[in-house]
This record gives C-alpha cells, structure tokens and sequence, in this order.
C-alpha cells in the first residue's frame, strides 16, 4: 500500500507519525531485549514532549543470526490470533550493548546498530558490513480520514540489489518496482494474485526479511521509494524478522527452522501421476484404457489421480464415490494396487448444500458462520456451499474422519484443492479467530489436518498431497502445485517463475500441470512442457476439459513423455539426496539461478532456467520454433541430453564453457540439461519406477573433475534411510572411487572410460590429462 504522493506528499487524507529520533533505549538481559522509544518529532524541549505521539521498537533474538522487530504505536491493543508457529532455540540470549552513541543487539555475527544521536537511523549488520538499514521516514504509525490504521517499515537497497520470495508468484522473479499484497486469491496463474502468499523476502545481499503477520501484508519493493522495501500492516502494531545469510541458500536454511522444514515425501510420488483430468467423461473402464496404454506403451506411471468427479455433482464434497460410474470403489482400488499404482482424490474444505453431509456439518457446529449465527453460504463454485471450519477441533476431527474411510478403502493420497477464498466480513470463527488473519492461514489449517492424517495413517516420509493454497510454514505440508494455467507457452513460462518465486520461500517441492490446465494445448506445447514437467520436483498430467494421455496428442508426444519419464526415473539416486536436503536444509529442489549462483550477476535475473539440485541445469523451450536462450555460469558444463541424430540439437557441442549466453534450437526430443563442472553424478539402474534400490547397480557419472578433487557421493535409501556412500578422487590421469557400504555392483565412468565393482571395492579409471 502506497501511503506517499512522491517524494515530498502523502496522499490526501494520510496522516503518517515517524519515527524521528531515539529519546531512550532500556536493555533487559534476562529477556534478550533492547527497547526503543521514538518520538515522532524532534525534541527541542521540555514542551515538545507534551501530546506527542511516540513509536516503541523492541529488539530480540529467538535464534542465532535472526532479529526479531516489533514496532508499537499503542500497546493496549488486543493481540490476535492466528498466529504463525515461529520456533525459538531454547536458552539463547543475544548479547546487549548500550552507551551513549549507540545501543547494540548481537545475535551470533548478526547485529542491529540503533544509534541514539541525531535522525532516526537503525542498521543491521553482519560481518562489519552494514546489510540494510532503517532510515529516517522508514518506521511510521499512519491514520487515514476514514478511521483507517497501519504500521509500515521501510529497510533499505542497495544499488543493483535484487529481492526475491513474497511467495509463488508469476510475474518476473526479481520482485523490484512491484507492489504485492500477501493475500489469497483463487486467481489463476496471469496476475499479480497468488494462491500461495508468504510474507518473506530474500536479497541478493545474502539476508532475508520475513514479517510475522498472516493477515494482509502489503509489500512496496522499490515500488514507493526506489532505495527501500516497504511493508505495512493494518492496526497498532508491527513485526518482523531480518534473518542473516549470509547466502541466499543460509536465510532458507534460517527461516525453514523458524517456521519448519519440508517433510520428507515418499519415494512413489516422485514418478508419473495421471489424472483422468477435471470436466471429462471417466469411469473405471476410461481409467483402465488409460493406464494399460500407458503399459503397452512402456510410459512408466506411478501414480493415478481422480479429480472432482469421483464425486456426484453437486455434491461436493460427500466423499462418497459417484455410483453411477463406480459401483466397486473398493474393487477398483484394490485392482489398481495390483497393478503397483498409488491412489489420489481430490478433495476441498467446503461442503455443497446438496451433500448428504451440509445439514449434519451445519447442525453440529462444524461450518463457518455469520455474526447472526447463520451459516456462510455462497454459490461460487458450489451451491450453496459451507466452509468447513478447522478452528473446532471437533470439526477438523470430522472431516478427517471422512477421509479416514477413504483411507480405509484404497486411496493412497489426497489432492487438497481451493482453500483460497475465505471470507473476512461478517464471520465469526469457532476459536474466535481474527477473520482478517484466518484468511491465509486457513490454508495451513486445512492441509495440516489432512498431511497430519496421512502421517498418522502411513507414517512419516510416507505422506504426500497435491495442495494449491498456502502460506508460511505451509512448506512443510508437500507437495505442493501451481494451480490453473493457461495451455500456452507464455503459461508455460509464468508457472515456472511461479515455481522458482515459491522456491525463494522456503518451499523444497513443487509440480505443475503438464501441458497447462485451461483449454487444450497444442502437440508442441504438450510436448515441450512434458520435458519441463518430468524435470521437475514432482510431475502431473492433468488439464480440465481434455485428457492428458500423451497419444491423444501425436506418437511423438508418446515417445517425448517415455525419453524424460526413463530419465527422471534413472536419476532417482541424485535426486533423492536433493530431496533429503530439502527436508534436512529447507533448500528446494528446483532452484533459481540466483540461489546456487548469488555472486553470478548474470545469474540474478535469468528466470527461464533452473537447477534441479545442485547439478543440473535446465532450460524448458518456451517457443514453438524450438529456439532456447540460456545462461551458463563459469566452467565447462556438459550435456545431459542429446537429441536424435538428424534433429536440430544433433551438431551442439558436447560442452559449453561459461559464462556466457547461449542461443539454441531443439528438437521435441532435447532441451539444454546440463551437469555441472566436477559433479560426480549418481544415475540409477533402473528407469521404470521411483521407488528402488537407488544404489544397487549404480553409475557414478565424473564430469569434468579437477586435478586434485575430492569428494563425497551420498545415494540414500529410498525410504531416507542409509543407502550407500562413495568417495571420489583424481589424481592427475587417474580418478578413483571406494565405498565401504555398497550394498551390489556399482560402476564409475568418466567419458569413455568405466570400471566395474560390487559392494566394498575401490575402482580407478584412466582419463586424459587435459580433461
């Protein structure tokens, strides 16, 4: 929210209260905390202390390297709740330094410098380097005219600094000279709404800002004053956390163990899920068809999705199977684990009036309702639909009572769909809730009470859903999707700055819909985005009026999904450590160039590109000629993917040595994949299913390996337990490979040359000298 008319104004009917300069600061070393007490004018006299409004800033620390900020206009106002879960570490005070120049709280190697002579001027510092500063105009307390009340901080930018996060967003990643709004909205994946809002930015100065409010938090990022982030929130109060890096990759690591760490998800869901699609026609024998054509056609599928329609229209959600086209939910089930599929249903948090299951929910307590005590009722997407209220223990208790049937009967997983359009305004909530901050957090409540289930059921690592709301701290509920795209290119390319703006959020797993949700793609965005969808995190076929099963596009699209599914699948190895450090590290899988490159320039704004983990960096084709601009960061980078021998792709050279600017064509069939410079890359045996033994039978692939290298290959089990370790060494000509814990053979290859060994062996092979 803009509250300034330029440089000089405040927009009419804005009266903001700054804070001007510092009258005291108390120190409390029991409580770790450092008080500031700012009038919001300059204090010249005795008198000018009377009816003068001032403006109390205390400082803490809940963990080394963080700096909680909380800002207070009046402190009389009621706290309210939700709140989010901000973990503390467990007896860590910060150090307090207080005289007559400044006053200094030190968490660890991160500080904050609040100097008491002249203007208003806070800085935080790391390392002797000042990291962003609050400068005077920067804290104020603003009315309105019309009874209006906010708090807003103003931290400074560097020149050339970029900002990052704010949640899944789809315009350009660097969120600079955008306004954005934290606030849930069903609103597709083509505006600056955003079903997945989290009230946390990261710079490329290697530190982050998170702001502890779930309700509307309105960001200005060099969009009101160039030099500075500002963020407001309604009411008396403010505040926030600046988290020290001091790389991008360190303030996730930070933040995910304030706010918690994705869970690990099971090995399955990473292969191919089918979904029989959202209007279309389906029954048992549609489904059926789908899945033995996937078979006949060697396209390895893992899991199969039933959207809405499983259940009667009108009628969502009962969770009752629909027993016009499934008369033999069980049967059906049980035959689809036959054939060593998973199960997942769509669900979403409201109840249709229609369904058997209104009246009970209304009767009991167990929907939202009205200050007259009325339920809320509205007809957008449902008729006359509810919304289940997750506030009443009670309520949550039933509506996973209803999925615990499901369980009962086969379903392996859940699709926790909506969740985004929940009321603030004339809703009182069973806790007593403030419906502004319910309105995101809702979608914490929601998944929490189903992921939580789902651990109950299958235990932990073994849980998964496919959600599209959320907020902070909903990372550690995964999976989550980009929601309702277009099936364009252009879409194409806004879920993947989508996927990678989550990813600067702290969230460690995403997928999206393959070939676009609205409408139907063409064969050539169908298969461009199959390439991208099966090199990410997780990978769907799903849309909303048409299949998604690759022959109802063309054969080729047939044999595109069967080269990336073999591949995705044969990287299980590598990309089940990734996984492990999403869930041990909160760094996700798919990763912004910025976040494996913060000192790369060129890096910081190349948001039509990813690395998936560490290693390897992708670059989906976003045009239907085939053409692809990338960027390589410095070394020699070798090619994953080769095209077919007569396509476009088949004269590139094997290596591109960065950095530099790449334009490309390829073939259906290819895309830049390309390994990192001294990545010892593990790639499975197998290429038909996630969930095997990713180390028996494993190829060590060296590439580009410097003289004097050392290093460790970690392959987990499939479960996140132990899997097997390799050291890998050169030694000028020769490198060489041991592990003690191999459990069959393995193979170490670089280029041409391969050695052979099983379980605990050491292996060498001879590589020219000069590669």
């Amino acid at each position: 929210m803009k509250f300034t008319d330029g440089y000089w104004q405040v927009r009419p009917g804005i009266h903001p209260l700054y804070a001007a300069e510092v009258d005291d600061v108390r120190a409390d070393e029991a409580a770790g905390t450092l008080t500031v007490y700012a009038p919001t004018a300059r204090i010249r006299g005795r008198g000018d202390t009377l009816n003068r409004p001032m403006l109390t800033t205390t400082y803490s620390s809940p963990a080394p390297g963080v700096i909680r900020v909380r800002v207070e206009h009046h402190a009389g106002a009621v706290r309210r709740e939700p709140s989010f879960a901000v973990a503390a570490e467990d007896g860590f005070r910060p150090e307090l330094q207080v005289d007559d120049d400044v006053a200094v709280l030190r968490s660890k190697d991160l500080a904050v410098r609040v100097h008491r002579g002249g203007r208003w001027r806070v800085d935080f510092e790391s390392g002797g380097e000042v990291l962003t500063s609050s400068l005077p105009k920067s804290v104020a307390a603003v009315t309105s005219d019309d009874g209006g009340a906010w708090v807003h901080e103003q931290l400074s930018l560097d020149p050339g600094e970029l900002v990052y996060g704010l949640g899944e967003r789809f315009g350009p990643l660097a969120k600079n000279g955008q306004t954005v709004d934290i606030w849930n909205e069903d609103g597709g994946t083509s505006s600056e709404q955003a079903y997945k809002n989290v009230p946390l930015y990261v710079t490329t100065k290697g530190y982050g800002v998170f702001v502890d409010h779930p309700e509307r938090v309105s960001f200005e990022v060099g969009s009101e004053m160039n030099t500075r982030v500002q963020f407001s929130v309604e009411g008396q109060s403010l505040e926030y956390l600046v988290i020290q890096g001091p790389t991008p990759k360190d303030v996730l690591t930070r933040y995910t163990a304030l706010t918690g760490r994705p869970a690990r998800v099971p090995a399955w869901s990473f292969g191919l899920w089918l979904s029989t699609s959202f209007t279309t026609s389906y029954d048992e024998e549609t489904v059926t068809g789908f899945i033995e054509g996937m078979a006949e056609r060697d396209l390895p599928l893992s899991v199969f999705h039933f959207d809405c329609f499983w259940m009667r229209e009108y009628q969502w959600v009962d969770f009752e199977w629909d027993p016009r086209t499934f008369p033999d939910p069980e049967g059906m089930l049980r035959r689809l684990h036959d054939r060593g599929l998973k199960v997942c249903v769509w669900i979403n948090p409201y109840v249709a009036q229609r369904s058997p299951l209104f009246a009970e929910a209304a009767e009991r307590g167990f929907l939202l309702r009205r200050t007259d005590g009325s339920v809320w009722q509205w007809d957008m997407w449902q008729a006359g639909m509810g919304l289940v209220d997750f506030t009443n223990p009670d309520a949550t208790a039933w509506y996973v009572g209803k999925l615990e049937a499901l369980l009962d009967q086969g379903v392996d997983c859940f699709k926790t769909d909506f969740g985004e359009r929940i009321p603030v305004d004339d809703v009182v909530w069973h806790d007593g809730s403030d419906p502004q901050r319910m309105h995101n957090y809702y979608a914490q409540l929601y998944n929490e009470a189903v992921f939580r289930l789902l651990e109950r059921r299958r235990g932990e690592g073994d849980a998964v859903l496919f959600a599209r709301s959320a907020t902070a701290g909903g990372q550690q509920l995964p999976v989550h999707w980009g929601g309702d795209c277009d099936s364009t290119y252009a879409s194409m390319a806004e879920s993947l700055r989508g996927g990678l703006s989550l990813a600067m959020s702290g969230f460690g797993y995403w997928s999206h819909d393959i070939g676009g949700f609205e409408g139907t793609p063409d064969p050539g965005v169908f298969k461009r985005w199959l390439a991208f969808g099966l090199l990410s995190s997780h990978s769907r076929l799903h849309g909303s009026g048409s299949y998604r099963v690759p022959w109802a596009f063309d054969e080729e699209a047939v044999d595109v999904t069967r080269r990336f599914t073999h591949l995705k699948l044969s990287l299980m190895p590598y990309l089940g450590r990734v996984a492990e450090e999403a869930h041990a590290l909160g760094h996700p899988m798919m990763r912004p160039m910025v976040l494996e490159f913060p000192q790369d320039r060129s890096a910081h704004t190349a948001d039509t590109q990813y690395l998936l983990g560490d290693a390897l960096l992708v670059a989906p084709v976003f045009r239907a000629d085939g053409r692809v601009e990338y960027y390589v960061p410095e070394g020699t980078w070798t090619r994953l993917v080769d095209g077919a021998a007569d396509g476009p792709a088949a004269g590139l050279p094997r290596t591109v040595t960065g950095p530099c600017w790449v334009t490309e064509t390829h073939g259906f069939d290819s895309l830049p994949v390309l390994v990192r410079p001294g990545t010892v890359l593990p790639v499975g045996a197998r290429a038909d299913r996630p969930d095997y033994a990713w180390a028996d039978g494993v190829t060590l692939h060296a590439y580009e390996l410097p003289d004097g290298y050392d290093g460790t290959v970690q392959v987990p089990g499939p479960d996140g337990g132990p899997g097997a370790t390799f050291r890998v060494v050169r030694d000028g000509a020769v490198v060489t490979a041991t592990s003690d814990d191999a459990p069959g053979a393995w193979t170490l290859r670089h280029g041409t040359a391969s050695a052979e060994a099983s379980g605990a062996a050491t292996v060498s092979v001879d590589v020219p000298t000069d590669a």
